[in-house]
C-alpha cells in the first residue's frame, strides 16, 4: 500500500511555535516526545507544608524577620517616642484648635495662633533665663581666680577641700594637663548633650505643627483601616479617647499654671530672686504627675536659702500646704470631666511610665491608662457581660 502524502502546512509565526515545540530530538520518536511533555506539564504532588524541615524552616525565618524588625525599632527608639511625644502634644491641643475653628478660623489660622502662644511661652521662659545665667556666669568668672589661688595655696575653704580630696596635684605640677583634658571632655559631652536636647525640641515642636495641621486627616486614615461594620464604633471611641487626653492635657496646662503663678507671687513677696523663672520652672515640672511639685518647690526652697533659713523653711511650709490643696482640691475639680482614673491606677501608671520612658512616660501615662479604661468599659466588659 502506497505511503499517503503528507500535507505542507504553511510556517508562519504559529508554525514556527509549534515546530519549536515539537521538534524531534534524535533517537526519539515524535510520540516519546509527546509523551514527555504531558509528564513535563502534570501537576505534582501537593507541597507538604506540614513537614518538620518546612515548618522549622518558617519558623526560624520568622524568628529572624522579628529579630531584625525589633532591632530597627530599638535603633531609632528614640525618635519613635518623640514623634510619640509630638502626636500627644498635637492631640492634647486640639481642643483649642477646634475652638478656633468653632469661631469661623480656618483651621490654619486657628493653628498659627496656637503655635504663636507657644512661642510666647518659650521666648519669656528663655528671656527670665538669660539674666540669671548671665550673672552666675559673671561672678563665676569673677572666683575662678581666687578659687585656683586658694586650691594652689592650701588656704581657704576651697584650698583645704582641694588637700582633702587631693586637687591639688591636678591644678599644678604634672597633673594640669590631665585636668585641662578631662575639663575639655566633659566640656564637649555636655556641649553634645545640651545640642541634641535642643535638636529634640526643635523635632518635637516642628512636628506637632505637622501633626496639628493634619490630625483629621489623620483620624480620618485610622478610622479606614478597620472594617467597614465597626468603622462607626471605633470612630466613636477614636474620638472620646482622643477628647479624653485633650482635657487631660488642657486641665494639666491649668493646673501648672495655677502652681506657677502662685510660686512667683510666693517669690516676689518674700524678695526670692529669679521670681518668673522659678515660676516657669514650677509650672513645668508641675506638668509630671505626683512627683512634679514637689521636685519644684524643692528647686524653690533651695533658692530661698540664699536669702535666709527662715524663708526656705516657710516656702517648704508653703509647697505642702499647696500640694495637699491640689492633690484634693484642685486636681479632683479641673480633671473630673477629662479623666476618670481611681489614685492607684494613676499612681501605678506614672510609675511604669517613668521607668519606660522616663519623663516623657510619666507624662503621658495618666491619658493612656484612662484610654484603656474607657475602651474595657466600652467594648470589652459588655462583650463579656453578654458572653
Amino acid at each position: 500500500m502506497a505511503d499517503r502524502p503528507t500535507r505542507q502546512r504553511p510556517i508562519g509565526t504559529d508554525g514556527l511555535a509549534e515546530s519549536a515545540i515539537t521538534t524531534e530530538v534524535p533517537g526519539r520518536g515524535p510520540g516519546e516526545d509527546r509523551a514527555r511533555q504531558r509528564a513535563a506539564r502534570r501537576l505534582g504532588r501537593p507541597f507538604d507544608r506540614q513537614s518538620p524541615f518546612v515548618v522549622g524552616f518558617a519558623a526560624t525565618m520568622g524568628a529572624l524577620i522579628a529579630l531584625a524588625l525589633g532591632a530597627i525599632v530599638y535603633s531609632v527608639r528614640n525618635t519613635i517616642v518623640l514623634v510619640f511625644l509630638a502626636l500627644f502634644i498635637a492631640v492634647g491641643l486640639e481642643p483649642v484648635v477646634a475652638f478656633g475653628t468653632r469661631h469661623r478660623l480656618r483651621r490654619s489660622v486657628s493653628v498659627l495662633l496656637v503655635v504663636l502662644m507657644a512661642v510666647g511661652v518659650v521666648a519669656v521662659f528663655v528671656y527670665s533665663a538669660i539674666s540669671p545665667i548671665q550673672t552666675e556666669i559673671h561672678q563665676l568668672s569673677k572666683s575662678v581666680p581666687k578659687w585656683r589661688a586658694e586650691i594652689g595655696s592650701g588656704q581657704g575653704t576651697v584650698g583645704h577641700l582641694a588637700k582633702e580630696l587631693h586637687l591639688s596635684y591636678y591644678i599644678s605640677g604634672s597633673g594640669t594637663g590631665t585636668l585641662a583634658k578631662g575639663v575639655a571632655t566633659g566640656a564637649l559631652g555636655a556641649g553634645e548633650e545640651v545640642l541634641s536636647a535642643v535638636s529634640s525640641v526643635v523635632i518635637v515642636m516642628i512636628l506637632t505643627v505637622y501633626f496639628l495641621a493634619a490630625l483629621p486627616a489623620i483620624k480620618q486614615f485610622t478610622v479606614h483601616l478597620v472594617p467597614h461594620s465597626r468603622r462607626e464604633r471605633f470612630g466613636l471611641l477614636l474620638d472620646d479617647v482622643l477628647a479624653g487626653v485633650g482635657g487631660y492635657l488642657l486641665a494639666n496646662l491649668f493646673t501648672s499654671l495655677v502652681a506657677g503663678l502662685g510660686t512667683f507671687i510666693w517669690a516676689s513677696a518674700w524678695g526670692i530672686p529669679y521670681g518668673i523663672l522659678l515660676g516657669l520652672v514650677v509650672a513645668l515640672f508641675d506638668l509630671i504627675p505626683v512627683v512634679g511639685s514637689t521636685v519644684g518647690g524643692i528647686i524653690v526652697c533651695l533658692v530661698a536659702l540664699t536669702v535666709s533659713l527662715p524663708v526656705a523653711i516657710f516656702s517648704a511650709i508653703f509647697y505642702t500646704v499647696y500640694r495637699f490643696l491640689e492633690d484634693y482640691l484642685l486636681v479632683p475639680r479641673v480633671m473630673r470631666s477629662a479623666v476618670n482614673v481611681s489614685p492607684v491606677v494613676t499612681v501605678l501608671a506614672v510609675i511604669l511610665g517613668g521607668a519606660l520612658l522616663g519623663i516623657i512616660g510619666a507624662l503621658v501615662a495618666i491619658p493612656i491608662a484612662a484610654g484603656i479604661k474607657l475602651v474595657l468599659e466600652q467594648s470589652v466588659f459588655p462583650r463579656l457581660d453578654n458572653n
